[in-house]
Protein backbone atom coordinates (compact mmCIF):
# COMPACT_ATOMS: atom_id res chain seq x y z
CA UNK A 1 0.00 0.00 0.00
CA UNK A 2 1.42 3.45 -0.74
CA UNK A 3 1.04 6.63 1.37
CA UNK A 4 -1.49 9.22 1.01
CA UNK A 5 0.03 12.41 1.62
CA UNK A 6 -2.58 15.35 1.70
CA UNK A 7 -0.92 19.00 0.60
CA UNK A 8 -2.54 22.17 2.06
CA UNK A 9 -1.57 24.62 -0.38
CA UNK A 10 -0.85 22.19 -3.09
CA UNK A 11 -1.72 24.35 -5.93
CA UNK A 12 1.24 27.01 -5.34
CA UNK A 13 4.94 26.76 -6.54
CA UNK A 14 5.89 24.44 -4.40
CA UNK A 15 3.20 22.58 -4.14
CA UNK A 16 2.92 21.65 -7.19
CA UNK A 17 6.85 20.75 -7.97
CA UNK A 18 6.07 18.41 -5.06
CA UNK A 19 2.80 16.80 -6.21
CA UNK A 20 4.40 16.09 -9.64
CA UNK A 21 7.52 14.16 -7.88
CA UNK A 22 5.84 12.34 -4.93
CA UNK A 23 3.23 10.93 -7.57
CA UNK A 24 6.56 9.66 -9.35
CA UNK A 25 7.97 8.25 -6.38
CA UNK A 26 4.78 5.99 -5.92
CA UNK A 27 2.50 7.61 -3.24
CA UNK A 28 -0.89 9.03 -3.48
CA UNK A 29 -1.55 12.71 -3.40
CA UNK A 30 -4.38 14.65 -2.39
CA UNK A 31 -4.72 18.67 -2.08
CA UNK A 32 -7.21 21.03 0.35
CA UNK A 33 -8.50 23.07 -1.62
CA UNK A 34 -11.44 25.88 -1.39
CA UNK A 35 -13.54 24.76 -4.86
CA UNK A 36 -13.03 21.49 -5.07
CA UNK A 37 -13.28 20.22 -8.15
CA UNK A 38 -13.63 16.47 -9.82
CA UNK A 39 -11.75 17.09 -12.59
CA UNK A 40 -8.56 18.35 -10.78
CA UNK A 41 -5.07 16.19 -11.42
CA UNK A 42 -5.35 15.52 -7.77
CA UNK A 43 -8.54 13.71 -5.48
CA UNK A 44 -9.32 17.51 -3.62
CA UNK A 45 -11.16 17.93 -0.28
CA UNK A 46 -12.96 20.78 0.77
CA UNK A 47 -11.25 23.88 3.39
CA UNK A 48 -12.59 26.97 3.77
CA UNK A 49 -10.05 28.51 6.15
CA UNK A 50 -12.51 31.04 7.27
CA UNK A 51 -15.30 29.59 8.30
CA UNK A 52 -13.38 27.28 10.37
CA UNK A 53 -13.91 24.06 7.98
CA UNK A 54 -12.44 21.20 6.97
CA UNK A 55 -13.97 18.04 5.11
CA UNK A 56 -13.03 15.24 7.57
CA UNK A 57 -12.52 12.76 4.89
CA UNK A 58 -9.27 14.67 4.50
CA UNK A 59 -7.80 13.91 7.93
CA UNK A 60 -8.92 10.19 7.92
CA UNK A 61 -7.56 10.01 4.24
CA UNK A 62 -3.50 11.25 5.44
CA UNK A 63 -0.80 9.17 6.12
CA UNK A 64 1.07 12.59 6.20
CA UNK A 65 0.28 16.10 6.01
CA UNK A 66 2.24 18.58 4.11
CA UNK A 67 1.65 22.21 4.75
CA UNK A 68 2.66 24.55 1.95
CA UNK A 69 -0.46 26.97 2.67
CA UNK A 70 0.36 31.06 3.39
CA UNK A 71 0.11 34.10 1.13
CA UNK A 72 3.19 35.05 -1.06
CA UNK A 73 5.04 37.91 1.34
CA UNK A 74 6.44 39.68 -2.23
CA UNK A 75 3.27 39.85 -4.00
CA UNK A 76 2.23 43.59 -3.37
CA UNK A 77 3.62 45.87 -0.88
CA UNK A 78 3.08 45.98 2.68
CA UNK A 79 0.18 47.59 3.91
CA UNK A 80 -1.21 46.57 7.60
CA UNK A 81 -3.97 44.36 5.72
CA UNK A 82 -2.02 42.69 4.03
CA UNK A 83 0.31 42.14 6.87
CA UNK A 84 -2.58 40.85 8.76
CA UNK A 85 -3.55 38.53 5.64
CA UNK A 86 0.29 37.03 5.85
CA UNK A 87 0.45 36.29 9.11
CA UNK A 88 -3.41 34.93 9.29
CA UNK A 89 -3.26 32.72 5.89
CA UNK A 90 0.11 30.82 7.58
CA UNK A 91 -1.13 30.46 11.42
CA UNK A 92 -4.76 30.32 11.17
CA UNK A 93 -4.36 27.17 8.53
CA UNK A 94 -1.95 25.52 10.91
CA UNK A 95 -4.20 26.14 13.73
CA UNK A 96 -7.18 24.60 12.14
CA UNK A 97 -5.29 21.57 10.89
CA UNK A 98 -4.57 21.35 14.24
CA UNK A 99 -8.28 21.52 15.61
CA UNK A 100 -8.86 18.77 13.21
CA UNK A 101 -6.09 16.79 13.90
CA UNK A 102 -7.26 16.70 17.10
CA UNK A 103 -10.85 16.09 17.12
CA UNK A 104 -10.95 13.71 13.62
CA UNK A 105 -10.04 9.55 13.86
CA UNK A 106 -7.01 9.41 11.73
CA UNK A 107 -3.80 7.80 10.80
CA UNK A 108 -1.32 10.60 10.39
CA UNK A 109 2.09 9.50 11.12
CA UNK A 110 3.90 13.12 10.34
CA UNK A 111 2.94 16.53 9.93
CA UNK A 112 5.41 18.60 7.89
CA UNK A 113 5.06 22.27 8.14
CA UNK A 114 7.07 25.05 6.64
CA UNK A 115 8.55 28.50 7.67
CA UNK A 116 11.44 30.46 6.31
CA UNK A 117 14.99 31.30 7.35
CA UNK A 118 13.38 34.95 7.50
CA UNK A 119 13.18 34.15 11.30
CA UNK A 120 16.73 34.60 11.81
CA UNK A 121 16.12 38.60 10.86
CA UNK A 122 19.06 40.55 9.28
CA UNK A 123 21.96 38.48 10.89
CA UNK A 124 24.41 40.03 8.40
CA UNK A 125 27.35 37.39 7.90
CA UNK A 126 26.80 35.40 11.01
CA UNK A 127 26.22 31.51 9.69
CA UNK A 128 22.79 30.64 11.78
CA UNK A 129 21.98 27.48 12.95
CA UNK A 130 18.65 25.92 14.11
CA UNK A 131 19.16 26.97 17.66
CA UNK A 132 20.51 31.22 16.35
CA UNK A 133 19.04 33.83 17.82
CA UNK A 134 15.73 35.10 16.32
CA UNK A 135 15.35 38.60 14.90
CA UNK A 136 12.76 40.90 15.44
CA UNK A 137 11.59 42.51 12.23
CA UNK A 138 8.15 41.51 10.83
CA UNK A 139 8.69 38.13 8.78
CA UNK A 140 10.78 36.71 11.85
CA UNK A 141 7.49 37.95 14.03
CA UNK A 142 5.49 35.66 11.26
CA UNK A 143 7.74 33.03 11.25
CA UNK A 144 7.83 32.34 15.12
CA UNK A 145 3.63 32.41 15.27
CA UNK A 146 3.85 29.79 12.55
CA UNK A 147 6.24 27.13 13.58
CA UNK A 148 4.43 27.85 17.46
CA UNK A 149 1.49 26.80 15.48
CA UNK A 150 2.91 23.65 13.42
CA UNK A 151 4.47 22.66 17.09
CA UNK A 152 1.12 21.88 18.59
CA UNK A 153 1.03 19.11 16.12
CA UNK A 154 3.66 17.63 17.76
CA UNK A 155 1.79 18.38 21.11
CA UNK A 156 -0.88 16.03 20.21
CA UNK A 157 2.01 13.20 19.23
CA UNK A 158 2.09 13.47 15.85
CA UNK A 159 6.04 13.43 14.04
CA UNK A 160 6.71 16.84 13.43
CA UNK A 161 9.07 18.32 10.61
CA UNK A 162 9.26 22.24 10.58
CA UNK A 163 11.32 22.91 7.13
CA UNK A 164 12.77 26.97 7.64
CA UNK A 165 12.97 27.56 3.77
CA UNK A 166 15.58 29.81 1.85
CA UNK A 167 14.81 31.54 -1.61
CA UNK A 168 13.32 28.99 -3.56
CA UNK A 169 15.12 28.84 -7.18
CA UNK A 170 12.23 27.78 -9.78
CA UNK A 171 11.66 29.77 -13.34
CA UNK A 172 8.49 28.63 -12.99
CA UNK A 173 7.87 31.44 -10.18
CA UNK A 174 9.01 32.70 -7.08
CA UNK A 175 11.98 34.77 -6.95
CA UNK A 176 14.28 33.75 -9.73
CA UNK A 177 12.17 35.29 -12.59
CA UNK A 178 12.11 38.65 -10.78
CA UNK A 179 15.95 38.58 -10.78
CA UNK A 180 16.03 37.13 -14.03
CA UNK A 181 14.18 39.83 -15.97
CA UNK A 182 16.44 42.55 -15.40
CA UNK A 183 19.40 40.76 -16.04
CA UNK A 184 17.17 39.38 -19.78
CA UNK A 185 17.51 42.57 -20.39
CA UNK A 186 20.60 43.87 -19.82
CA UNK A 187 19.89 46.08 -16.60
CA UNK A 188 20.71 43.26 -14.18
CA UNK A 189 22.14 44.80 -11.15
CA UNK A 190 23.35 44.03 -7.37
CA UNK A 191 20.55 45.11 -4.51
CA UNK A 192 21.54 47.38 -1.63
CA UNK A 193 25.26 46.66 -0.95
CA UNK A 194 25.29 43.12 -3.06
CA UNK A 195 26.64 41.91 0.39
CA UNK A 196 23.75 40.67 1.81
CA UNK A 197 24.00 37.03 1.79
CA UNK A 198 21.24 34.91 -0.12
CA UNK A 199 20.38 31.27 1.09
CA UNK A 200 18.61 29.61 -1.11
CA UNK A 201 17.57 26.18 -1.95
CA UNK A 202 16.67 24.47 -6.01
CA UNK A 203 12.91 23.52 -5.93
CA UNK A 204 13.86 19.73 -6.35
CA UNK A 205 16.25 19.69 -3.86
CA UNK A 206 13.38 21.56 -1.54
CA UNK A 207 10.78 18.67 -2.59
CA UNK A 208 13.43 15.69 -2.40
CA UNK A 209 14.01 17.46 1.55
CA UNK A 210 9.87 16.62 2.18
CA UNK A 211 9.82 13.42 0.54
CA UNK A 212 12.80 12.21 3.19
CA UNK A 213 10.93 13.79 5.77
CA UNK A 214 8.19 11.48 4.85
CA UNK A 215 10.45 8.30 5.08
CA UNK A 216 12.95 8.92 7.89
CA UNK A 217 11.22 8.58 10.83
CA UNK A 218 14.65 9.87 12.67
CA UNK A 219 13.99 13.10 11.22
CA UNK A 220 12.12 15.76 14.06
CA UNK A 221 12.28 19.20 14.89
CA UNK A 222 13.04 22.17 12.98
CA UNK A 223 16.11 22.06 10.13
CA UNK A 224 17.01 24.60 7.72
CA UNK A 225 15.90 24.01 4.04
CA UNK A 226 18.97 25.82 2.47
CA UNK A 227 21.61 24.54 -0.14
CA UNK A 228 25.17 24.04 1.83
CA UNK A 229 26.82 27.33 0.20
CA UNK A 230 24.98 30.91 0.65
CA UNK A 231 26.08 33.54 -1.64
CA UNK A 232 25.88 37.70 -1.29
CA UNK A 233 23.16 38.83 -3.35
CA UNK A 234 25.83 40.38 -6.00
CA UNK A 235 27.48 36.86 -5.99
CA UNK A 236 23.37 36.28 -7.25
CA UNK A 237 23.45 37.78 -9.76
CA UNK A 238 26.84 37.95 -11.72
CA UNK A 239 26.08 33.86 -11.77
CA UNK A 240 22.76 34.68 -13.75
CA UNK A 241 24.29 36.83 -15.93
CA UNK A 242 26.99 34.54 -16.23
CA UNK A 243 24.69 31.65 -17.10
CA UNK A 244 22.44 33.90 -19.10
CA UNK A 245 25.61 34.90 -21.11
CA UNK A 246 24.71 38.86 -20.33
CA UNK A 247 26.75 41.44 -19.22
CA UNK A 248 26.66 43.16 -15.59
CA UNK A 249 26.91 46.79 -16.87
CA UNK A 250 24.53 48.98 -14.09
CA UNK A 251 26.06 50.07 -10.78
CA UNK A 252 24.37 48.46 -7.50
CA UNK A 253 20.58 49.37 -6.61
CA UNK A 254 20.75 51.53 -4.14
CA UNK A 255 18.98 50.78 -1.21
CA UNK A 256 17.02 53.79 -0.02
CA UNK A 257 15.43 53.92 -3.73
CA UNK A 258 14.26 49.85 -3.15
CA UNK A 259 12.77 51.04 0.19
CA UNK A 260 11.08 53.73 -1.56
CA UNK A 261 9.71 51.72 -4.15
CA UNK A 262 9.06 48.06 -2.07
CA UNK A 263 8.54 50.58 1.79
CA UNK A 264 9.05 47.55 4.44
CA UNK A 265 9.14 44.83 1.91
CA UNK A 266 12.61 45.75 0.99
CA UNK A 267 13.31 43.31 3.79
CA UNK A 268 13.27 40.40 1.53
CA UNK A 269 16.13 41.77 -0.72
CA UNK A 270 17.93 43.74 1.49
CA UNK A 271 18.11 41.82 5.05
CA UNK A 272 20.94 39.09 5.15
CA UNK A 273 20.73 35.73 6.05
CA UNK A 274 23.92 33.03 6.03
CA UNK A 275 22.05 29.88 7.02
CA UNK A 276 23.42 26.78 7.91
CA UNK A 277 22.52 23.19 5.93
CA UNK A 278 24.62 21.26 8.71
CA UNK A 279 21.32 20.00 10.03
CA UNK A 280 20.11 18.49 7.25
CA UNK A 281 23.09 16.72 5.76
CA UNK A 282 23.84 15.45 9.25
CA UNK A 283 20.55 13.15 8.03
CA UNK A 284 22.17 11.99 5.23
CA UNK A 285 20.60 13.66 3.00
CA UNK A 286 22.83 14.98 -0.64
CA UNK A 287 22.01 18.00 -2.23
CA UNK A 288 21.40 17.42 -6.45
CA UNK A 289 22.07 21.23 -6.85
CA UNK A 290 25.26 22.39 -3.83
CA UNK A 291 26.13 25.18 -5.81
CA UNK A 292 24.53 27.99 -7.48
CA UNK A 293 25.86 28.08 -10.93
CA UNK A 294 24.91 24.52 -11.44
CA UNK A 295 21.69 24.95 -9.77
CA UNK A 296 20.72 28.17 -12.35
CA UNK A 297 22.04 26.34 -14.85
CA UNK A 298 19.37 23.51 -14.81
CA UNK A 299 16.82 26.46 -15.61
CA UNK A 300 18.46 28.60 -18.01
CA UNK A 301 20.09 27.07 -20.82
CA UNK A 302 23.63 27.87 -21.22
CA UNK A 303 22.64 28.90 -24.83
CA UNK A 304 19.90 30.95 -23.85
Amino acid sequence: MSDKILIAGGTGLLGTRLSEMLIDGGYEVAHLSRTPDKYARYKTFKWDVQKGFIDENAIRYADYIVNLAGTSVSGEKWSAARKAEILHSRTHTTNLLCQYLEKTPHHVKGFLASSAVGIYGNSGDRLMMEESTYGSDFLSEVCKQWEHASWQVHNLGIRTVIFRIGIVLSNKGGALPQIAKPVKMLAGAPLGSGKQYVSWIHIDDLCRLYIKAIEDRQMQGVYNAVAPNPITNEELTRTLAKVMHKPMVFPNVPAFGLKLMMGEMSEIVLNSARVSATKVLQTGFTFEYSQVQEALESFYDKHS
